[in-house]
């Protein structure tokens, strides 16, 4: 065979690395078109199996499809399209300035519905003085009033699920600005409605020798 070739045992081991670098050439390429078929990941695909933790990080990271429980809603037509409010306040809710209207509201839980209460505070302009408050409860793809409380001045708010009503107390002679003390009163949804829970009575800074305000009936 050396004399075919004309390269001695010189040429043989030359052949033979040239055997074996051709052989690791192609082990090489195979290796790489393994890889492009199997998406890019290549040996990494055999790596560590995934543990639960993983799973859930992975989970957390992605967005939710869920639509939000709070509602978006025109509280100006709410009210304004609402037979339950009184004619008087539906006429002196007007804008203050450009299309800003005296309205104050608020989203939470209060009924247990499947979407968050809307709580409507209608103001005046000029102090800011409650003129009615309202609770709005979605129902069949559509909102009902089921509270409102039209005494001013009168502010709603929720706290800690439950809804809490402000209602200013004025003695003869109070301006607007300075009422003599406050009724904060409590209540709960039950049974399809809100039931006051408790009341408090708050003085605002009484001069020696006035009488204290009474707690007018519910």
């Amino acid at each position: 065979m050396r004399g075919l070739t004309g390269e001695g045992p010189a040429g043989t081991r030359g052949g033979i690395q040239a055997v074996i670098m051709a052989l690791a050439v192609f082990a090489a390429l195979a290796l790489f078109a393994s890889s492009c078929a199997a998406g890019g990941t290549g040996a990494r695909d055999e790596g560590p199996a995934h543990t639960d933790s993983d799973s859930v990080a992975g989970a957390a990271g992605t967005p939710s499809a869920a639509p939000s429980k709070t509602p978006s809603v025109n509280a100006v037509r709410l009210v304004k399209d609402d037979p339950e409010v009184a004619p008087e306040v539906k006429r002196d809710l007007k804008p203050c300035v450009a299309d800003e209207y005296p309205v104050d509201v608020s989203y939470g839980n209060l009924t247990g519905g499947s979407a968050d209460d809307v709580v409507v505070n209608v103001l005046t302009c000029g102090d800011a003085v409650g003129v009615g408050s309202y609770v709005y409860r979605e129902q069949d793809g559509s909102y009902k009033n089921v509270f409102k409380a039209e005494e001013p001045p009168v502010y709603a708010e929720i706290d800690r699920g439950d809804l809490v009503v402000t209602k200013q107390v004025y003695e003869k002679g109070d301006p607007v600005s300075s009422p003599s003390g406050e009724n904060v009163i409590t209540y709960r949804w039950a049974s399809g409605r809100f039931t006051e829970e408790y009341r408090t009575h708050n003085d605002y800074g009484k001069v020696v020798g006035d009488s204290a305000s009474p707690v007018p009936a519910s």
